[in-house]
């Protein structure tokens, strides 16, 4: 295992009716900022019971942010922020919310221009305003860990930030306010989920059976109850495991003491800033090239997903590998997730486009081993096509 330095400060608030105690945790006197998106929480309740909950509270409200956050969006916030003295800020809404409410919160206390906090990748960040979360839509762990993506849609560029100064004060999860998600984010989340776990454990070994063991069983988890989702949408038991699954995903547990890949994500975010795509389906398209590609580097991992999590051993170790990978896929299209690029009409005269991408924003070493390289990244989008 290797050495880690394990930090989070996050309190969950889990379960039914917690958004009533979130005034417990703020403090009495802040001038609150509630952050959220396109407005679905006026429709499923969400905003009364916030609202009704911070009574007494100065309250003011910054809607439209966007699935994946635009620098340009979050830019109006961090101007009412300084206009009206925020002290407090609360994010309602999924990880796209959660990500923008941490990028407001530090932009607002930068004197430089906070575009550099992406070209910096966060390392610029020396003070945050304090904020909290409430969580409706799992799926990228923002509630409890310490980063974020944004996309600056004038550039075409997305990139990521983290600091130990983003960790939200506080998240509620009330599994029961997932209800009412569309079919097609409850399937991303999933996804995203799933992939957020294999950039972590689908490495190599380093001897951390403890790190292996929980991801396998966020694994196990979200292969068993995530088309329970689907087909049982008001299961609470199904909603909270699937909640929490989500957030252990990416809250740093699993990746203290281990290797991470992450180069997944990264060709990702390309296919989201130049085509739009979701960003679950860049990773449903990107995640089994990736592992074909890269069958080698990852075979001692690979074996061991095959035969934890899918249950397949015996036999030639290419074939279970293969069959592994091809489960992957099959479940992230019972997700309703699609895994190639020409499903979302994009082909080879695509491919390019990305490289390009990746090249100027330096990502030619990517992976736990850094030996995924721009012709690495060709290979794993021709093969995805």
């Amino acid at each position: 295992m290797l050495n880690f330095d394990f930090y989070n400060p996050t309190q969950i608030l889990f379960g039914q009716g917690q958004i009533a105690a979130i005034s417990k945790h703020i403090p009495a006197s802040a001038r609150v900022l509630l952050v959220y998106g396109g407005g679905s929480i006026k429709q499923n309740g969400v905003h009364d019971e916030v609202m009704a909950a911070l009574a007494g509270f100065t309250v003011t409200e910054f809607a439209g942010i966007e699935p994946n956050p635009s620098y340009e969006t979050l830019m109006r916030a961090i101007a009412q922020v300084k206009a009206e003295k925020i002290d407090f800020l609360l994010a309602v809404g999924g990880g796209s919310v959660i990500d923008g409410t941490k990028f407001i919160a530090a932009g607002a206390l930068l004197d430089a221009d906070p575009w550099t906090i992406l070209e910096k990748r966060g390392s610029n960040i020396t003070a945050a305003l304090p904020f909290g979360a409430v969580l409706t839509l799992p799926a990228t762990g923002s509630e409890m860990n310490s980063g974020g993506v944004v996309t600056r849609k004038s550039t075409h560029e997305k990139f990521s930030f983290m600091s130990r100064k983003c960790f939200p004060a506080f998240a509620v999860l009330d599994p029961s306010k997932t209800y009412s998600l569309p079919t097609r984010q409850v399937g991303n989340g999933v996804v995203d989920a799933f992939a957020h776990v294999m950039e972590q454990y689908m490495t190599y070994p380093v001897g951390a059976k403890v790190q292996d063991r929980f991801a396998e069983g966020l694994l196990l988890t979200l292969i068993e109850e995530g088309p329970q989702a689907l087909a049982n949408p008001d299961d609470y038991d199904v909603r909270a495991n699937i909640m929490w699954t989500a957030t252990l995903a990416l809250n740093g547990l699993i990746g203290a003491g281990v290797p991470q890949d992450w180069a997944t994500h990264m060709i990702g975010h390309e296919l989201t800033a130049l085509h739009n795509l979701d960003h679950a389906q860049t990773l449903a398209v990107v995640l089994p090239s990736m592992l074909r590609v890269r069958k080698e580097a990852k075979r001692a991992k690979l074996l061991q997903f095959a035969e934890r999590v899918w249950n397949l051993s015996g036999g030639d170790e290419d074939t279970r590998i293969e069959a592994a990978i091809t489960r992957t896929e099959e479940f992230f299209e019972q997700m309703g997730v699609k895994t190639r690029l020409g499903d979302y009409g994009l082909g080879a005269k695509d491919v390019d486009g990305v490289l390009a991408a990746l090249e100027a924003h330096r990502m030619v070493k990517l992976g736990e081993q850094r030996d995924v390289t721009l012709e690495v990244s060709r290979k794993v989008l021709e093969m995805s096509l």
